[in-house]
């Protein structure tokens, strides 16, 4: 038994999708249901390949809201890290659920998170049906190189079944809360295990003059000497390379996710350099980051901002295109995170948008996209095969809503 989706628009043709075992087997006019399967009528909704969040902490849904208006450091130091102490798996579990069904909601089945308690968001991502890869923070400043590597084998461990839709990662939370030693050693580990590394980097300009000063270089340079420059490294913001580093991290084949509306929120004073990004040949991701930070986890809408904080930087508005900012937004510019292109023998994971919405009824598809929608757009979302989104509804978001507010409401948030 599988499913079939019918009256589908893709390019301006009328197309079906069968999915059969958790992928496409037929894309196309003549792809029709066989006897037994499910079918979904999409009324002549778009179909598009689903969004990729390249960065998120997803049970910071808790922290909605909390410290909105204070720098990076103070928010961190005096709203978030007093509480994160304080969180149980349950906490973590509930927020992450909720994280789930947002992101869903608008149009992402896969994401890769940094938390804590990585068991209990796994549990999750699983209960909730989408993709992710999962690292729990790694920190030692504060305690010990041996603490940090014990949290580092636990969290792996706790990964080890989470199932087929979950990846570990390894997770240094940043150059500044993680010892030379640790970072040296965590990069040893990833290259034993083939694992991939997220890690914050040069997100204010600060880092980048403190890690010159301790160390007599830039933090992408300080990173490649300590061997965790790589194919496998994933890092988050890079609102502070310059070209130097960029080119560094092209020829390493580094990821780079930029998170614009939580950068702006922070007020980290400058913008990720796409253009120079794009002509140094690195890839790159889009992420909202944390709700702590962002609020919100529409990466649909946080899309039109990443166009059109680029046009604005560079003060050219021919500095990105709509269809290299989708590209970005679908992991297709970015092939360690994990994009899903439409095609037979690729994952069944694919979005319905409505064509009749206001945002997506008028003008060029791509560009009213990137320009126009939001999450609200979302008719449908189909991950492996399983539709986990219909009528822009996701099952149970009101008692998911409810029990992460409650979990909020118990540590004081």
């Amino acid at each position: 038994m599988g499913l079939t989706v019918e009256n589908a628009l893709l390019e301006g043709e009328r197309v079906g999708v069968r999915c059969e075992d958790g992928k496409i087997a037929a894309l196309g006019p003549g792809a029709t249901p066989q006897p037994g399967d499910e079918t979904l009528d999409a009324g002549g909704a778009h179909l598009l390949p689903p969004l990729v969040n390249g960065h998120t902490h997803a049970a910071m849904t808790l922290f909605r809201g909390s410290g909105g208006d204070l720098p990076l450091m103070p928010w961190l130091e005096e709203k978030i890290w007093p509480v994160e102490a304080k969180l149980s798996g349950e906490d973590v579990y509930w927020g992450a659920r909720l994280a789930c069904a947002e992101m869903l909601r608008t149009g992402t089945t896969r994401f890769w998170d940094m938390y804590w308690q990585p068991e209990a968001t796994a549990r999750a991502v699983a209960d909730a049906g989408l993709r992710a890869t999962i690292g729990a923070p790694l920190f030692d400043l504060h305690g010990s190189p041996a603490e940090l590597r014990e949290m580092a084998h636990r969290g792996l461990e706790e990964l080890a079944g989470a199932g087929p839709r979950i990846a570990p990662a390894l997770a240094p939370h940043a150059i500044y809360t993680v010892s030379e030693e640790s970072l040296r050693w965590i990069g040893e580990l990833g290259a034993e295990r083939g694992l991939p590394v997220q890690i914050h980097l040069s997100e204010t300009e600060k880092e980048v003059q403190d890690c010159l000063a301790e160390h007599g270089e830039r933090p992408a340079f300080y990173l490649d000497r300590l061997g965790l420059l790589n194919e496998r490294a994933v890092l988050a913001h890079g609102v502070w390379l310059d070209p130097d580093e960029l080119a560094l991290v092209a020829e390493r084949g580094a990821t780079v996710v930029t998170n614009p509306v939580a950068n702006m929120k922070l007020a980290v004073g400058g913008v990720f350099p796409h253009p120079a990004a794009r002509a140094a040949g690195v890839a790159v991701g889009l992420g909202t980051d944390g709700a702590g930070s962002n609020d919100s986890l529409d990466l649909l809408s946080d899309l039109k901002t990443f166009a059109l904080v680029q046009k604005h930087a560079a003060a050219d508005p021919t500095a990105i295109e709509a269809a290299e900012a989708w590209a970005v937004a679908t992991g297709a510019r970015a092939p360690r995170l994990g994009a899903t292109p439409l095609a037979p023998g690729s994952p069944a994971d694919f979005l319905l948008l409505r064509a009749d919405s206001p945002e997506l009824g008028i003008g060029e598809l791509m560009a009213d996209l990137v320009y126009a929608a939001s999450g609200a757009a979302v008719a449908a979302v189909v991950v492996a095969g399983e539709v986990l989104v219909r009528d822009g509804e996701v099952p149970e978001l009101e008692e998911v809503a409810a029990r992460a507010a409650e979990r909020a409401r118990s540590l004081g948030l």
